[in-house]
């Protein structure tokens, strides 16, 4: 496969061995001065961020004032510019990331603004000759926070090194007789200068090479304060500019009439309506997954039609007459895939981690306890559509798009048109919600084929139908769980059988036998703490689409185990809140799957005793009221759910409190954590109540959101947030809030009203469930 392309299969399980390694390559600090300077790099700054470039690349307009160290403008009245580096998908990074620049380089945050920066990328150098100018750019699988605890605040010391040394040359002074406060620099004899008054000649030092002491956690004045999203005002007044807002005079806009048929293709189509239609200037074919690889592996065969503005576009797609051809999966449905699980999970799997003698405990045993568990294929739907504009220019290119990986998008770009990447300008203005959708670039690869074959500069637009029933969705699947006990009701054994359809299906650089890597964490709890354990797999065979979907494998996982702790609790007259602390009373152990090297059951611990804690578990309940609890480790950051609901005589949940506690190392910004775990645990809950995707006849039947019902805000709970406070390195937030939000809920359900929830999402089967349990 063609390195340079593959970021075309992102996953969010790829994502960590991504931004490592850099578009394709990334160099060390040293590594890269040298390269730099082998391609005629010349100064350091330059190389990483020049002055010239910054208006350029900057999304808003240039800034006034002197640049200094890698991603801080500082202007002679002060002001201080800091460049963010990463999308901003809502997690919230385009505040957090300066801030631990901010932190370093002493500044005052009032007097900070940010600006987003573009995609960076440095040609030149070891093959394969290109890597990241400012650092890793992507938003997936929670990595920007723990890949930039130390670069960042690196970046900042430096800038705040180069204000020292400045100082000191104007006072001809030691420099250990200087120190910085707020955008200062302080002498031993009462002397300072601001910031602003040392910009010019500090920008003219070159930045250091080694690593500048930082600041011991005691002295963190920004670092673990709560900071408002720098951007609030503007998303609250209308002025936040998302990649949907983006055109430009002479661009025509594009709708695609894409295949509805799993896999199938487009046999023969009619556009002399469309195009007769005022306004449609143009209608073009696209290429499915059965054109040329790799380019077009994630798209749907279609028909798209280009048009003066969205409604012309619209009337013209839906005036197309064009037959499909099947891709085979015309017997496919919900309760094909259902049967298919069944039929697998009856059998034996891929043994993914065998620990012990299971078949031993299990002879041996007469207490076992089995259930089996179901999840949905769901979709992302983010609030912002996807879509892309590209404008091409011989042999230049220009791309703005809401994305979660820029590099993917310029790798994408580069193999369909062969223009020189260093040609392609990528633009990342804020998104309307990633959740992983926009870890692929297919829609931006949609838009390029279409402004290539067109001529034009092109918008192309994703209605809300087109995104319900084109994503990447979560993969479907059923778990069956089987567990032993011991004469005090402890588990003795424990065998986890997943039966779901791979998200990495399409991935060719993926081993059959390594497709269930995307779906298990084999490490997850409790493995090393249960003793006798196996993990096994079986592929379901789809036609369907599938993808990273926020905490990515974790949702399915931590429904199943952490419902399945539960019920063992239960059948073993064990307090499910006692069962857990008993488990996970555990040494650190060693975690090999992403999130790793390693997994402390105790921090987890600590998490689950808040949260019963502040709920008040064992507390009189009113009648009919039930708590139930839940936690995970996910990603590198402990979570736990505790809830009161109950369930009234019409069979609807009422969530009256809604606790979660998080443990993500050192605290960055408390306040986006907050808000994290808050959105996390919505969109939890959101999903475990209603949401599913169905298919029939190899088709998607699920149209809108009345068909996918969101949750409401008279159903949502307020939900109270502990973070941990805590000096471990953090880990980021973005997906620690949804994998415990489900099982907390259907065990507060069972503990409410005794109805057990094994499949997802609960809809309308607790209402027939507390019918039939009244008749």
């Amino acid at each position: 496969m063609n390195a340079h392309i593959r970021e075309d299969w992102e996953s969010a399980d790829a994502f960590e061995a991504l931004m490592k390694t850099g578009e394709s390559i990334r160099f060390g600090r040293r590594g890269f001065l040298k390269a730099c300077a082998g391609a005629g790099g010349g100064l350091l700054l330059g190389a990483w961020l020049p002055a010239a470039a910054w208006a350029d690349a900057s999304v808003a307009g240039a800034h006034p004032g002197a640049l200094v160290g890698l991603f801080v403008r500082i202007g002679r009245d002060g002001k201080i510019v800091i460049g963010a580096r990463s999308p901003e998908i809502g997690q919230g990074v385009k505040t957090s990331l300066p801030m631990l620049i901010a932190e370093e380089l002493d500044a005052d945050w009032d007097m900070v603004s940010v600006e987003q920066l573009p995609l960076g990328l440095v040609f030149g150098g070891p093959p394969p000759g290109v890597a990241w100018k400012w650092g890793p750019q992507g938003a997936g699988g929670s990595t920007n926070i723990p890949d930039a605890w130390q670069e960042l605040r690196q970046a900042g010391a430096r800038a705040r090194r180069m204000l020292l040394e400045a100082a000191a040359k104007r006072w001809d002074v030691p420099l250990d007789q200087l120190r910085t406060d707020k955008g200062r620099v302080l002498g031993a004899d009462g002397r300072s200068l601001g910031y602003g008054e040392l910009a010019d000649a500090a920008a003219a030092i070159p930045v250091p090479t080694a690593d500048v002491e930082l600041k011991k956690p005691e002295a963190f004045r920004i670092i673990g304060t709560p900071r408002r999203v720098v951007d609030a005002e503007d998303i609250v007044t209308g002025k936040a500019r998302y990649g949907i807002d983006t055109m430009a005079p002479g661009t025509l806009v594009a709708v695609i009439a894409r295949c509805p048929l799993f896999e199938g293709g487009v046999k023969r189509f009619d556009a002399t309506a469309a195009l007769a239609i005022p306004g449609v200037r143009q209608v073009l074919p696209l290429p499915g997954p059965k054109g040329s690889e790799p380019i077009t592996q994630n798209l749907v065969a279609g028909v798209a039609v280009l048009a003066d503005d969205t409604w012309a576009a619209l009337k013209g797609r839906k005036a197309l007459k064009i037959e499909w051809e099947s891709g085979g999966h015309d017997a496919e449905s919900t309760q094909s895939l259902d049967a298919q699980c069944q039929r697998l999970l009856a059998g034996k799997g891929q043994v993914v981690r065998n620990d012990g003698d299971i078949d031993a405990v299990l002879k041996a045993s007469d207490r076992l306890i089995e259930a089996t568990y179901r999840v949905p294929f769901v979709a992302h739907a983010p609030l912002e559509p996807p879509g892309a504009c590209v404008a091409i220019d011989k042999d230049s290119m220009r791309i703005v798009a809401s994305m979660q990986m820029p590099g993917g998008a310029s790798r994408m770009a580069n193999a369909i048109t062969g223009i020189d990447r260093s040609k392609i300008e990528v633009i990342m203005p804020r998104v309307g919600g990633g959740f992983g959708r926009r870890l692929s670039n297919d829609f931006v690869a949609e838009a390029v084929l279409l402004a290539k074959a067109s001529g034009k500069p092109v918008k192309l637009m994703w209605t809300r139908e087109d995104d319900l029933a084109h994503d990447f969705f979560r993969p479907f699947g059923q778990q069956h769980l089987s567990a032993t006990l011991d004469g005090d009701g402890m588990p003795t054994s424990w065998r986890q059988h997943l039966a779901s359809a791979s998200k990495y299906h399409r991935r060719p650089d993926v081993k059959p036998e390594e497709l269930w890597t995307a779906e298990l964490y084999p490490d997850d709890f409790p493995a090393g703490i249960v003793k006798n354990l196996r993990v096994e797999w079986s592929a379901v065979h789809s036609g369907m689409t599938r993808g990273s979907w926020r905490a990515p494998a974790h949702t399915a996982n931590a429904f199943a185990v952490e419902s399945f702790i539960d019920e063992i609790a239960h059948a073993g007259k064990q307090d499910p809140l006692a069962l857990r602390l008993k488990l996970l009373d555990h040494d650190t152990m060693d975690y090999g799957q992403h999130g790793g090297p390693k997994f402390s059951p105790r921090r987890l611990r600590e998490v689950v005793r808040i949260v019963a804690e502040k709920i008040g578990w064992q507390r009189k309940l009113p009648k009919g009221h039930g708590l139930g609890i839940a936690s995970h480790f996910t990603f590198g950051g402990y979570t736990a759910h505790a809830m009161e609901v109950s369930v009234g005589k019409d069979g609807i949940p009422v969530i009256h409190r809604c606790v979660c506690a998080v443990d993500v190392g050192q605290p960055v910004n408390p306040l986006g954590i907050e808000a994290q775990m808050m959105g996390g645990t919505i969109d939890g809950l959101s999903t475990a109540m209603d949401l599913e995707i169905r298919i029939d006849k190899g088709r998607i039947t699920t149209g809108n959101f009345p068909d996918y019902p969101l949750l409401r805000s008279a159903r949502a709970p307020d939900v109270e947030v502990h973070i941990v406070a805590s000096r471990e390195s953090p880990s980021g937030a973005g997906e620690m809030g949804i994998p415990t939000a489900a099982p907390a809920l259907a065990n507060a359900i069972f503990a409410a009203c005794g109805i057990r929830i094994r499949r997802l999402p609960i809809g309308k089967q607790l209402v027939e469930a507390v019918h039939a349990k009244r008749a």
